[in-house]
């Protein structure tokens, strides 16, 4: 875990002037139209697969591919969130709720309002909405408080059910949209906000109703529920995997630290190294400390950010995690063992 240090203000400044002057903030909207444009073929060609397969076990190994160009899409989705794509807010939005909510089922602005919040003060319990009590819990101080049988024994094992638990994360993140949608066109907000709702609700009604239409339609009702049971769950593990190792087991700020913004971002953030194969498996995220700290550079720009981030570093001595992906994995999953410890 990194040690704690202090720094000057202001040291962030030189490091945005680099990055900047080596275009590395600026657009890549032929990359993105690309990957984009390959995704969305390749997603529909998988749906058509499954209407050409029919009635079939068969379909159960086509819920594989699915699955990670569904993971594809959301990885896109979190870019068109972050203002990455586009250089208008409009234009984000709108790929946003085409992506999210058309498409694969999230809402966007559940998720950008969510994560928008993470990245202002990650890993900050009483900020952070990613380390807020939940089914898991991050601190010796949350699982303390735990009450019932059942989870205090899922506290006490937390660790070793991190990954099962990822099975179920495709569909808490389809609950969990479905909710915030109906809660915010019948909350106390401007006409404005309740119209994106509204808006949203519509994508996801459309999204729900195509998805189902098309499974129910091929396939049995077993061989359905099969299918959206390996896809949604395979969808889950697949995404958890890519966001696990960023700040899990990471030093979290009390309530009383004042941290700058590039302590703050480097020090609880963890980057992930390896090749080409490590880079596309974690959608490019594995790059979580030059993420955070320019949260809207381009996700292609990551890699070339990562010696400017890394040097500069080095030269005020500030601690630069960075693991292998089964190193990473251990710690994160060691750090959620440990803070059931109290209850075993």
């Amino acid at each position: 875990m990194p040690e704690t240090v202090t720094l000057p203000k202001g040291d962030f400044a030189p490091l945005i002037r680099e990055v900047r002057a080596a275009g590395l903030l600026e657009r890549r909207t032929r990359r993105y139209a690309g990957t984009m444009g390959l995704d969305v073929v390749l997603y529909g060609a998988v749906f058509a697969l499954v209407a050409f397969v029919g009635d079939s076990w068969w379909q159960l190994a086509v819920a594989v591919p699915a699955a990670i160009l569904t993971t594809r899409l959301y990885f896109v989705g979190h870019d068109a969130g972050h203002g990455q794509i586009a250089g208008t807010r409009r234009v984000n939005r709108l790929m946003g709720l085409l992506i999210g909510n058309l498409s694969v089922g999230l809402s966007y602005g559940w998720w950008t309002d969510k994560h928008n919040r993470h990245h202002a003060n990650p890993n900050h319990v009483d900020k952070d909405p990613d380390v807020g009590v939940g089914v898991l819990v991050w601190t010796a101080e949350q699982a303390a408080d735990r009450q019932g049988a059942l989870i205090r024994w899922l506290t006490r094992n937390q660790g070793r059910m991190f990954f099962p638990l990822l099975l179920l994360e495709g569909f808490n993140l389809k609950v969990s949209s479905v909710q915030s949608v109906i809660a915010a066109t019948r909350g106390r907000c401007g006409a404005r906000q309740r119209r994106i709702a509204l808006v949203e609700a519509v994508l996801l009604a459309v999204h729900v109703a195509g998805y189902l239409g098309l499974v129910f339609s091929v396939m049995s009702p077993g061989k359905a529920v099969a299918f959206i049971f390996v896809h949604q769950a395979l969808l889950g593990v697949h995404l958890g995997s890519a966001f696990a190792p960023n700040h899990k087991g990471m030093p979290m700020p009390g309530p009383d630290d004042r941290w700058d913004h590039l302590r703050k971002q480097v020090l609880t953030s963890r980057n992930v190294r390896g090749g080409l194969l490590t880079d596309w498996f974690l959608g490019g995220l594995n790059y979580q400390i030059e993420h955070h700290l320019f949260p809207g550079m381009p996700r292609p720009n990551l890699r070339r950010a990562q010696p400017l981030v890394r040097a500069h570093c080095e030269r005020l001595g500030l601690p630069y995690a960075e693991e292998g992906l089964i190193e990473s994995y251990a710690h994160a999953l060691g750090h959620l063992q440990a803070v059931g410890e109290p209850l075993r």
